[in-house]
């Protein structure tokens, strides 16, 4: 791709040209133009936490699908989580999932214990070289303190991150929050103490031995209160929530039953409120989706039998900015670093400022368009979402990664 893209703004709201060749961003260049039309332009997008269910599982979603679902979300870069079948437990996975063809960047997160099952920690130093970006048994929690702790030493060690499921399975019996809506629909409930008490332990562990953990999908007013406070005396600790944390409260399972059921479960009013205020105050670091696509028929097993997760690839961004930006919480600006910059660092890749030598990644988007989210309309498999007919505005144009556009909506 040889192009000028020409009439668009950075989200500061300053004019600005941009020029592509051999997928990086360079000094102004012949080229075919592309008339951005005043369309905004940010960085691509990167997804620290999706689940592409590939190998084993594509009945609910492939690397093709998934990654085309994040290229219609705004998202250059992905890194999909290990529970699969088989899981991302060897550098034969690895290798498979990077020779497929997609749509977006695929970061492979490795396990931390062979087949999830906590038992013996894999090989981190031939994951790594396979290709992991990080490691984590997310979907489960690790639940011996001593392999969490030597998993933190050996991502320290080769410089990647430790992303933690923070779950503490002897409280984890129930099916939503626990709390009022859940002893109205008769359901067994989710304490908030079973993510909190895993919070604890890993921010202790991180601070016994100086090395970074990060704590995926943080769904509660307490574990951010530890989580706020071990950052306050430099414990290297970071995190990230989704969009459902805080734009839904547990009074959505009653109305959107399972599709509304994930794991940590949505909270309460006032946790989700508590999710707002530590990303405006710097505690959560930065946003994934948490993109868990599940079959329908999965789904209609009803609250109790269904498995956990939503789709979040193709709403993630517009509901950033209608529920954090357009309300005044944050800035366009900074929603961009939380869902680009930020997971970038995290996991270790190329920094994109839209600068000469950058990557050119980059997405053009309406932040004032508004639209009606259509579940009907998603590129993934699965459509397991609770917003479907919800009103959102920020609409994504045109998404471009290593300078081939992989997702373009009529300009």
């Amino acid at each position: 791709m040889r192009v000028i893209v020409k009439n668009v703004k950075l989200v500061t709201g300053e004019p600005v040209e941009l020029a592509v060749r051999d997928g990086r961003f360079v000094e102004t260049d012949a080229g075919e133009v592309l008339d951005g039309h005043g369309l905004f332009v940010m960085p691509g997008l990167c997804d620290p936490h999706v689940h592409l269910r590939d190998p084993g599982q594509t009945h609910k979603e492939d690397v093709a699908t998934g990654t085309a679902a994040a290229a219609a979300g705004g998202f250059s870069t992905v890194a999909c989580m290990p529970n699969t079948t088989p899981t991302i437990s060897t550098p034969e996975v690895i290798s498979y999932l990077l020779a497929k063809e997609a749509h977006a960047r695929v970061l492979p997160i490795a396990s931390i214990s062979e087949g999830l099952v906590g038992e013996k920690r894999c090989d981190f130093e031939a994951l790594r070289a396979a290709g992991a970006a990080a490691f984590s048994d997310d979907g489960r929690p690790v639940t011996s303190d001593a392999m969490m702790k030597e998993a933190l030493l050996e991502g320290a060690r080769l410089d990647r991150a430790v992303i933690s499921h923070c779950e503490a399975v002897t409280l984890s019996k129930g099916v939503m929050n626990e709390g009022e809506t859940q002893r109205k629909l008769g359901v067994r409930g989710l304490p908030r103490s079973a993510e909190d008490l895993m919070i604890a332990r890993d921010v202790v562990l991180a601070a016994e031995t100086g090395c970074p953990v990060h704590i995926a999908h943080v769904s509660t007013k307490s574990g951010l209160e530890i989580i706020r406070t071990a950052k306050a005396k430099g414990v290297p600790v970071t995190c990230e929530t989704c969009p459902h944390y805080f734009v839904l409260n547990d009074t959505a399972v009653e109305r959107e039953g399972a599709n509304a059921k994930m794991s940590p479960p949505l909270r309460s009013e006032e946790d989700r409120l508590a999710v707002i205020e530590a990303i405006c105050d710097g505690t959560v670091d930065m946003l994934s989706t948490d993109h868990a696509p599940h079959a329908p028929e999965e789904k209609a097993l009803g609250l109790e039998k269904a498995p956990n997760g939503i789709v979040g690839l193709e709403s993630a961004f517009a509901l950033g900015v209608t529920y954090l930006v357009r309300p005044g919480h944050i800035t366009l600006a900074r929603l961009v670093e939380l869902m680009s910059a930020e997971p970038l660092r995290l996991l270790r890749q190329e920094k994109n400022t839209l600068s000469v030598g950058d990557r050119a990644d980059f997405v053009l988007f309406d932040p004032e368009e508004r639209f009606v989210f259509n579940r009907d309309k998603l590129h993934s498999k699965s459509k397991n979402t609770p917003y479907h007919g919800m009103e959102l505005y920020g609409r994504v144009k045109l998404t471009v990664t290593d300078g081939v556009i992989q997702y373009r909506e009529e300009l």
